[in-house]
């Protein structure tokens, strides 16, 4: 009897979530920077550089309804750090000219796919990314998990420098890839917003 009432209980718990996610015109998730992890790895000839950068603010905004999706990722470009302190002048003086550049931005504009109400979803999201003064159409993919106590996202993308106008810092002895692979994970307690 109590197995049957506790199945009762989350078959009715899911089903209230997911009548309020139907119901929900938009839906909110704030970035805590504490909350979240910005990791960049370039690869070379004789080793891979890792390195970090700080999130310095981010709110989405998300409609389950049309797919709709709108906000910014702010990430302080003046922040990366891989560890060595010739090779981060290099980096931001030549490459990411973080002076003048002081910002990486990530701007949403719709996503593919369906995000579950509960679970795990994989989706990808379109937008704007703003680097180096310039902004570009890219496709993010994305793993978003929520739960009725918090939400997580895992994005793994290409970012194509060289490509995009910045600086090869190979030389005759050192060469390294013309892409630098990033990797953000954040987390919050606050979920979607309720029904208005």
């Amino acid at each position: 009897m109590r197995n049957l009432v506790k199945k009762s209980l989350n078959v009715l718990l899911l089903g209230t979530t997911a009548l309020l996610w139907a119901q929900a015109q938009e839906a909110t998730l704030t970035f805590v920077p504490a909350q979240a992890t910005v990791n960049f790895t370039l690869g070379d000839l004789l080793h891979t550089v890792r390195g970090t950068f700080n999130l310095k603010s981010g709110i989405v905004h998300f409609n389950p309804t049309t797919n709709a999706i709108s906000g910014s990722i702010v990430v302080d470009a003046a922040s990366g750090n891989s560890g060595s302190a010739a090779r981060d002048k290099k980096m931001h003086k030549e490459i990411l000219h973080s002076r003048n550049f002081s910002e990486v931005t990530f701007r949403p504009d719709r996503v593919a796919g369906k995000v579950l109400p509960e679970g795990a979803s994989t989706v990808e999201v379109h937008g704007s990314f703003g680097i180096h003064g310039a902004e570009h159409e890219v496709v993010v993919p994305a793993q978003v998990e929520l739960a009725p106590d918090g939400w997580n996202l895992k994005v793994h993308f290409d970012v194509p420098y060289v490509k995009w106008g910045m600086k090869d810092p190979s030389t005759f002895l050192l060469r390294v890839e013309k892409t630098v692979a990033i990797d953000v994970e954040a987390h919050g307690t606050g979920l979607w917003d309720a029904p208005r």
